[in-house]
């Protein structure tokens, strides 16, 4: 090879990235995904709250944590998709049920991959397809535009292709749309399109290659004042009914909505007013 073909071959061997190498799967419970160069950065302490102080999710909590612990044991389970409210939870569900099932699995890993990097999914899949553990993999705010093609590589993990999904991967995403398009665009696609009933069928049918459809709906005040109780009783802050009661209305009217965030912003609020750390 003459000389100037071996500097650009070598120039292009540089800017290619490194094929990515799997981690040590046993040195944390959680990972996240960064492609070019691939990686999967460990996560030795994750974000989250035990699943007994997630409140109004009765349901979705009992069904995510039952269709995880049978995947954590080897047995047939679905994928998921939690959709609705915002700030209801659904992140918070994902990372607490892991967390609840990880104490009696330690095999069961998380993974965390953006929506934006959705087109390397398939080079994910390759380094979590030969470990002997089992990955849940998790998008979080899940959602697509109407010239977005990163719905077509989530397939991989739905569908499999020919190569069928990684026995040991199973993907759980959040959304606030249900077929994870804003429904305007939905309509308009439809309204302008030569084939209206073809238009959108392929993005909006992705939602339904999810086994387990898991709604979340706005709180009621109710269940929002006993967010905050139980929040107050797991962390020791000492405060009277009345109260924190009237308190926390006040902090939700001024925000205008009543949810698991604004409640646990107001209780972060209310444990630093009374000198209580949540470290």
């Amino acid at each position: 090879m003459s000389e100037p073909l071996e500097r650009i071959a070598a120039a292009l061997e540089r800017m290619s990235p490194p094929e990515g190498a799997a981690p040590d799967f046993t040195s944390a419970p959680a990972f996240v995904w960064h492609p070019e160069p691939d990686r999967l950065a460990p996560v030795r302490r994750v974000n989250r709250i035990d699943v007994d102080l997630l409140v109004g999710v009765d349901r979705a909590r009992d069904t995510l944590l039952a269709n995880t612990r049978r995947f954590a044991e080897g047995l047939p389970a679905n994928n998921a998709l939690l959709w609705g409210a915002r700030g209801m939870g659904k992140s918070s569900l994902v990372k607490a049920v892991h967390g609840a099932v990880n104490v009696e699995h330690e095999e069961l890993k998380i993974i965390e991959i953006q929506r934006e990097d959705l087109a390397s999914i398939g080079r994910c899949l390759a380094l979590l397809r030969p470990a002997p553990q089992r990955f849940v993999l998790f998008c979080d705010d899940l959602s697509f535009s109407h010239d977005d093609a990163h719905y077509k590589s989530l397939k991989a993990v739905l569908d499999g292709g020919i190569e069928g999904r990684p026995d040991n991967v199973i993907l759980y995403a959040t959304s606030n749309r249900r077929h994870l398009m804003p429904r305007d665009m939905i309509e308009n696609e439809r309204s302008t399109a030569i084939s209206p009933s073809e238009a959108v069928e392929e993005k909006v049918s992705l939602s339904d290659r999810f086994g387990l459809w898991l709604g979340f709906h706005p709180c009621d005040q109710d269940d929002y004042l006993a967010m905050i109780r139980g929040y107050c009783d797991a962390y020791g802050v000492d405060v009277g009914e009345e109260e924190m009661r009237a308190e926390a209305i006040e902090w939700q009217a001024t925000r205008g909505a009543r949810s698991g965030r604004v409640a646990w912003q107001f209780f972060t609020d209310l444990a630093g007013r009374k000198g209580v750390r949540l470290g």
